[in-house]
């Protein structure tokens, strides 16, 4: 380098500042208005016949919306609910009959204690079905209850002590 600031390339000091910055920055034409509707037209345009412009199946574009809005569990949840006829029986689906999910957990309303007993031996059976034919549904378990029968001991609005038994006599 010599005393002036020009180095061997014949550049001072101060114009390879600039040309760094400008390499960093950008021109300053680039940063007008023009030049930035310029930017976004050109990278937003759609060419006829270009990349990504093929047509698609209908169903697997219905695929990718309800994956991305997050709708494939409560979709397949649904479809659980209409297929459960399929996956214990006619026989059974007459005397079970799927209730709703709760946190993970399949609820079935059964018609006597008998088939609720019954069912809840083939529990594991039916929870694989569930989770091999329906993985999204998110059912990690089912809980079958019997018909319902007004119960004084157990639920949301029990309190502790002798109930409506003193109010009988």
């Amino acid at each position: 380098m010599s005393g002036d600031g020009v180095s061997g390339d014949g550049l001072s000091e101060a114009s390879r500042v600039y040309l760094r910055v400008r390499q960093v920055m950008g021109s300053p034409a680039d940063r007008s208005v023009d030049a930035r509707r310029r930017r976004a037209a050109a990278s937003g345009s759609s060419v006829p016949f270009g990349r990504g412009r093929d047509p698609q199946a209908i169903a697997s574009v219905l695929d990718a919306v309800t994956e991305e809005l997050g709708w494939t569990s409560p979709l397949e949840r649904s479809a659980l609910l209409a297929a459960w006829p399929e996956l214990v029986g006619a026989e059974t689906a007459q005397h079970a009959v799927p209730a709703g999910v709760e946190e993970g957990v399949l609820i079935v309303r059964c018609d006597s204690t008998a088939w609720a007993t019954q069912l809840r031996i083939m529990r594991t059976e039916i929870v694989t079905r569930i989770v091999v034919r329906y993985p999204s549904a998110g059912i990690s378990s089912v809980r079958f209850d019997g018909p319902g029968v007004p119960s004084w001991k157990r639920g949301p609005r029990s309190v502790p002590g002798r109930g409506p038994r003193d109010t009988y006599g």
